[in-house]
Parts: structure tokens; C-alpha cells; sequence
């Protein structure tokens, strides 16, 4: 049955409609619950992670990306791209699919000589520059791809960056199809610092024009490299069975020879939210540690933990987070992850539910959350984190009223005690900001209209 949201709701939700930023993740969810949709499924199907498998799908020629969008070659107007990054209130019925938001989204990375290195979208193309002074100065960009074509660029939509041990750059984005919602996941390399790029190639096997969005990447520390996605395969199964099936899945695929191929597609978990990152940690032996915001039946979206082999098998499935946020929507607001000196995993996430709503980090036990900590104000979000050793970081945005403030949180003893600092402002549009870590100390990179490519050390 679909319920109204309570007092509660509008509570939290009013003092951050005053947010430029937060005023889209607000439309979204009252959109999504006010709108003349179909009813949510009674009895949804709980939240157990399904065994790692591969997808029986055959691979596809890469020309499938040009027939799923239409079978034309012409490439796209930046226009055209950004159009087709779509609110997620339609995927109930909302009608909110015509909006287009502002390409502001980027990434970036530093790679073992201390050359950041940085992943935007400009003039239709996904680009990187490179910054040998920690981000006062950016080499011009260098497109990844010739061809412009529709690629997703804000919020927990945009390209990624990752660097490998000898300096190779891997570079992942969602190039959007025909139909809402749809993607295919898309990947390049460079082996000569951006140079020259390998032709994109897209990740997964599975070429139905479907969900395959909101890409996630990083190089494991033996070299193998991860991407994972949020995917409706499943879901559309489910549909044609006229089975229930809430949210998405969490698939993932591994190369093992530099990004030239792919392994998978490989099912972490059924169940997924629909729209939120997905955070990935390399871990010493090889695997990878994702956290996502997981559905948990009934409609309860807090986050799971599980680990990712580069075989295929995903293991140590748990819950993650226990706020209790009970809500058929997606919020737009992944979680971050981050592990200290001590192997403690530390986490940032947003919630609503009713003991915290906000912003909140913890550290990830077996079954439990400690050193709970509300984050900035009523308007903080896109939290991220950062660890070396036992030095803790966390940075979000936050909108005062008249100027968008980055700010910073710090901890010098494993997140138990924490001092708080103000970065810089703007009174323009912004991105979610992304914490890096270099030689122990950390930098908050901030892509603003005003000031492009910021890059912030931390004191």
C-alpha cells in the first residue's frame, strides 16, 4: 500500500528546502511519494543478497551501445547529454523526467607520483586533466573519447577516475539511452598519462536497454580493476513473471588485463536502491569492500556491506546501517567508505530515519554502528571520507541561506573525538565534493561555477 509521509517528514524536509542543492533531492522524494503512481508491492521481497553469478547473457558487439540509442552514429549535443540525466521520481510515475540538471558532476585521483588527475565532462565529451601542484593550476583537457555522446555528470552520476600503480589511467561514465532510466556503462584506459585513449568499450555483457547507471571504479591492490553498477535486469524478470521485486541489483565485472576486457557481469545483490552510489574499498588481499543503500524488506533503506573477489563470488553480505528509514524513494545520496590504520572501516551516509535524519558517520562493526555523529547542519549533504592511519576526515556542503559553505570535520585518534573547519564558499552553482588522500595528509577537491577545480588541503 503507498503511504502518505508523516510529520516527521516534513519536519526534517522543510529547513532544507532553503538548499539550491537540496531543493532536487527534496522534489525528488515528494515527488516520488505524491505522484499518481502504481502501488508499491504488499509484500516485497526481502533483502538477501543473492549468490554471485554470472549473467547467462551473451556478449554483444559494442555497436549494440549506437542500436540502443537508436542506431544513429551522429554524435550527441552536450545538450543532448545533459537532457538525459533524469530525476528519478518517474521511475514511480512522477513527472519530473524532463528536467535537466546542471553537468557540474567530476571526479578525481592522485596518482604514486602526487600528480592529481581529474574526470569532467566538456563539450560532450568525458575529459581529464592533470594538476602537478596539487590543484593550483590544471593542464587543458584531454578527451577520453572523440565522438561526443549523452554521458551523466551530477550528483551520484558522474565519470570516474581511477589510477593504476604505473600511472594508467582508467576512466568510467553512464552513457544514457533512448528510454528514461537506461544507460550502458562505459570504459576507457590511457597508458601514456591521457594522451591517447583506448576506444570506450562498455563493461557489462548484459546490452538490454535498461538500468546499467550509476558506475563505480577502482583498482584492487593486486592491479585488477572493479566496476560496479546499480542494474534492473533482474527486476525486469521479475516483472515478466509478475513477481515482486523491489529496487535494483548490485552487479559488478573485473579485468585482469589492464581494462582491454571484462569479466561478469557478476550479481552481488538483489535489492538495491535504485539511484545512490556505490562506494568501493580495496582491500590488502585483493578483494574490494562495497557499501550501497540497500532495500531491506519492507522498503527499508539503510546500507550492506559485502566483499567482491575478482572470481566472481561476493561474500560477507550485512547489513550495514540500522536507521530504520522507511521509504518507498531514492534519495540521490550514496554513502562513502573509507578504512584506518587498524583495518576499522568508517563510513558517511545520509538518512531519515527517526532517530538521526542527516548526515551521519560511524564506524562499521559486526552487526552494529558505533561513534554515531550527526554531520554539519540541517543542510549538510554529500558527505565523504577519507583515513591514514589513525587520522579520520569527513567533507560535505552545506547551504546557509545565501552561500553554498564546504566544510570539513577531522579526527586525529580514529573518530573518537573530531574538530570541525570552514573551507571556502560559493554563491554558485556546485558539485558533491570529493575527499583524496596523499603521503597521509588529505584535499578536498570542489568543482564550482565559480571556481572550477578547486583543491583544498586540509590544516
Amino acid at each position: 500500500m503507498f503511504v502518505r509521509p508523516g510529520r516527521a517528514f516534513f519536519a526534517w524536509i522543510t529547513p532544507r528546502l532553503v538548499s539550491r542543492t537540496a531543493v532536487m533531492a527534496g522534489l525528488c522524494v515528494a515527488a516520488t511519494l505524491f505522484a499518481q503512481a502504481p502501488a508499491a508491492p504488499a509484500n516485497a521481497v526481502a533483502g538477501v543478497p543473492a549468490t554471485a553469478s554470472a549473467s547467462p547473457a551473451a556478449p554483444a558487439p559494442d555497436s549494440a551501445v549506437a542500436a540502443a540509442t537508436g542506431g544513429s552514429a551522429a554524435p550527441a549535443s552536450p545538450a543532448a547529454g545533459e537532457n538525459a540525466v533524469h530525476d528519478h521520481a518517474a521511475h514511480k510515475g512522477g513527472g519530473m523526467a524532463g528536467m535537466a540538471r546542471d553537468q557540474m558532476g567530476a571526479s578525481a585521483a592522485f596518482d604514486s607520483r602526487g600528480s592529481a588527475w581529474m574526470a569532467a565532462v566538456e563539450d560532450g565529451r568525458v575529459t581529464v586533466r592533470r594538476s602537478g601542484d596539487l590543484g593550483h593550476s590544471w593542464s587543458a583537457p584531454m578527451p577520453v573519447h572523440q565522438a561526443p555522446e549523452p554521458v551523466e555528470a551530477d550528483g551520484d552520476a558522474r565519470p570516474k577516475i581511477a589510477v593504476g600503480a604505473a600511472g594508467e589511467l582508467y576512466v568510467t561514465w553512464t552513457r544514457p539511452l533512448a528510454n528514461p532510466y537506461t544507460g550502458f556503462i562505459r570504459f576507457a584506459r590511457s597508458e601514456d598519462g591521457g594522451k591517447t585513449w583506448s576506444p570506450p568499450i562498455t563493461v557489462h555483457r548484459d546490452r538490454q536497454e535498461i538500468t546499467h547507471r550509476f558506475d563505480s571504479l577502482t583498482v584492487g591492490r593486486d592491479g585488477r580493476i572493479f566496476v560496479a553498477w546499480i542494474d534492473k535486469r533482474d527486476g525486469q524478470i521479475a516483472k515478466a513473471k509478475h513477481e515482486n521485486y523491489s529496487g535494483a541489483a548490485l552487479y559488478y565485472a573485473v579485468s585482469g588485463d589492464g581494462g582491454r576486457s571484462f569479466q561478469g557481469d557478476y550479481r552481488v545483490a538483489d535489492h538495491s536502491c535504485e539511484c545512490c552510489r556505490i562506494a568501493l574499498l580495496p582491500r590488502p588481499d585483493g578483494t574490494v569492500t562495497a557499501l550501497w543503500r540497500h532495500v531491506f524488506d519492507p522498503d527499508i533503506r539503510d546500507h550492506a556491506l559485502a566483499q567482491l573477489h575478482a572470481d566472481g563470488r561476493a561474500d560477507g553480505f550485512r547489513r550495514a546501517t540500522f536507521d530504520g528509514w522507511a521509504i518507498d524513494a531514492c534519495p540521490h545520496h550514496g554513502p562513502s567508505l573509507a578504512v584506518d590504520g587498524h583495518g576499522q572501516l568508517h563510513a558517511v551516509w545520509f538518512d531519515l530515519g527517526p532517530d538521526h535524519p542527516g548526515a551521519t558517520y560511524g564506524r562499521l562493526r559486526d552487526g552494529a554502528v558505533d561513534g554515531l555523529r550527526h554531520i554539519g547542519g540541517v543542510s549538510a549533504e554529500h558527505p565523504d571520507i577519507a583515513a591514514s592511519a589513525q587520522h579520520v576526515a569527513v567533507a560535505w556542503k552545506e547551504f546557509d541561506g545565501e552561500r553554498t559553505q564546504l566544510l570539513a570535520m577531522v579526527s586525529n585518534d580514529a573518530g573518537v573525538s573530531w574538530h570541525d573547519m570552514k573551507l571556502a564558499s560559493t554563491a554558485a552553482a556546485s558539485d558533491q565534493p570529493r575527499l583524496l588522500e596523499r603521503e597521509g595528509r588529505f584535499y578536498v577537491f570542489w568543482n564550482t561555477r565559480e571556481n572550477p577545480r578547486m583543491m583544498v588541503p586540509l590544516p
